[in-house]
């Protein structure tokens, strides 16, 4: 039998192991730079305790993004985090890969590229970027047009659904534009393009259209939109263009809706933004613009610099940025091809309606999304009686599962959903799962006291019984219907989950 031995000179090292170290027994400053340095081990095991107490990111079903990639992948990522993506002179065949995906994207997108041409696009940090980037083309060709005109150019609008995501909201008050809104309602929750259409006036600078909805997942009828928008443009004289939004729905409808007419087939389409990061399977931080042609991009807005030693044209809103996730992406499409891409998608349908089907056998919920859409499940409690669903969002947290509530935008308020974004790494098992435990929840809180009924009593109390005015004047009884006091109630619970958050969002 061998004898292991320990040298005497080596029991110390016992005494510096981390979790016996003063570096977790004292206070590091939090807010503060730490006056010392610690050892490495130390730093990381501190940080990286910490961490823990983050949610899963396999379980997080309120995101689109990717939170799985293949080990390879990862690899490559690793080794070229250090590279600077602007340094184009350094890492030229960087360069010559994001080219490659923007022209990948846009023939997949139908860009009418000629023999000999590559597609205009650039790399983004995400279609928030990408957005910013194709409603600033889009005002800059709108104030040249009206210059020319001898026509007032201080009041550009856009028009989209009220189902926008924030980031057009924030284009419009970043670049002082007008967001002109098409509000939705109960039973309809994207954009109606009859009424967007309505909305366009000669400072329209384009009509932004969802493919895939945030808050349903449902694509908007952009073949619809762009026809009625070509009539009205033939009637006034306008040429009001579409900007499709695609940041979810562009890496599934190609694969899943091949005869969808939504992207460059359709004349009044020029620029599409798609998520790298979403359903074109690369982890958060990257994002795609591509225009149908260069007269959709004015020159001017493209920088040259040569101070890293080329000329190098550049049309981003920040400038340094990693390249680690254009490789990432460039490695997806080789990888996968249209092929892959396609049973990825298709996988993750499968899954999506496994999950509606379970949740409709619970006789619990009203299933809100589409069958044609982004893989998601959006879904409302049948009877709000008693609970919410925003009780049904916090239980499920005991389980580990990250799933969203929230309530619809203007005009269906009312409406208070829960979403489960179906991606790649979610499994079959982990939908039955998930089914099984939203049913346990369902079951559990049907035994608490509801919560419902105690606001619902102190909303009734002014509004379902006699109310006595300040002068001592009795008031008449209003009587408010089941819907009337849900809406109330919904109200009210957002106001007390958004007292809770503290922190910047």
């Amino acid at each position: 039998m061998a004898i292991s031995t320990t040298s005497g000179d080596r029991l110390g090292e016992l005494v510096n192991c981390t979790f016996a170290s003063r570096y977790v027994r004292n206070d590091l400053p939090k807010f503060q730079m730490p006056a010392t340095s610690i050892p490495k081990d130390a730093a990381y095991q501190i940080i990286n305790d910490e961490l823990m107490l983050d949610g899963n990111p396999r379980l997080n079903l309120a995101s689109f993004v990717t939170t799985w990639m293949e080990p390879e992948c990862d690899r490559l990522m690793m080794a070229s985090m250090n590279k600077n993506y602007v340094d184009m002179d350094e890492y030229p065949v960087t360069t010559e890969l994001q080219n490659r995906c923007v022209n990948m994207i846009a023939n997949l997108f139908n860009a009418p590229i000629g023999d000999g041409e590559t597609a205009v696009g650039v790399s983004t940090v995400g279609s928030s970027e990408a957005i910013m980037l194709a409603g600033l083309a889009f005002k800059r060709k709108w104030q040249h047009k009206r210059k020319r005109e001898g026509k007032p150019s201080d009041k550009p609008n856009i028009v989209t659904g009220a189902n926008v995501q924030v980031c057009w909201e924030k284009f419009a008050r970043y670049f002082e534009v007008e967001l002109k809104e098409v509000k939705l309602s109960e039973g309809y929750y994207v954009m109606d393009p009859t009424k967007a259409v309505e909305m366009v006036d000669e400072n329209t600078i384009c009509v932004a259209a969802i493919l895939g909805s945030t808050l349903t997942g449902e694509f908007e009828d952009v073949k619809l939109l762009n026809d009625l928008l070509a009539e009205k443009n033939k009637q006034t004289g306008w040429d009001t263009p579409i900007h499709v939004d695609a940041a979810s729905g562009g890496f599934i409808a190609p694969f899943l809706y091949p005869e969808l007419e939504w992207d460059f087939r359709l004349p009044l389409v020029k620029s599409i933004n798609v998520s790298g990061h979403k359903y074109g399977l690369v982890y958060a931080g990257v994002g795609w613009v591509v225009w149908r042609s260069k007269e959709d991009l004015p020159d001017e807005l493209v920088f040259h610099i040569n101070y890293l030693g080329s000329d190098q044209p550049t049309f981003t809103l920040n400038f340094s940025k990693g390249s680690s996730q254009i490789i990432a992406q460039y490695y997806q499409f080789i990888r996968l091809g249209f092929e892959g891409y396609k049973n990825v998608m298709i996988n993750c349908m499968e899954n999506t309606r496994l999950l509606r089907e379970g949740l409709e056998k619970t006789g619990r919920f009203e299933i809100l999304s589409k069958d044609i859409g982004v893989p998601l499940v959006a879904f409302s409690l049948k009877d709000s009686s008693k609970h919410t669903v925003f009780e049904v969002a916090d239980s499920l947290r005991k389980f580990g599962w990250i799933v969203p509530a929230y309530t619809m935008p203007a005009n269906a308020e009312h409406v208070a959903v829960l979403r489960v974004v179906i991606r790649e790494d979610f499994s079959r098992g982990l939908a039955e799962r998930l089914v099984s435990d939203i049913d346990k929840v369902m079951r559990e809180i049907d035994t608490l006291p509801s919560h419902v009924s105690s606001k619902t009593a102190h909303v009734t109390a002014t509004v379902n019984e006699v109310v006595r005015g300040s002068e001592g004047v009795v008031k008449p009884i209003v009587h408010k219907s089941a819907t009337e006091i849900e809406q109330q109630v919904v109200s009210r619970w957002k106001e007390f989950v958004n007292g809770r958050k503290t922190g910047v969002c």
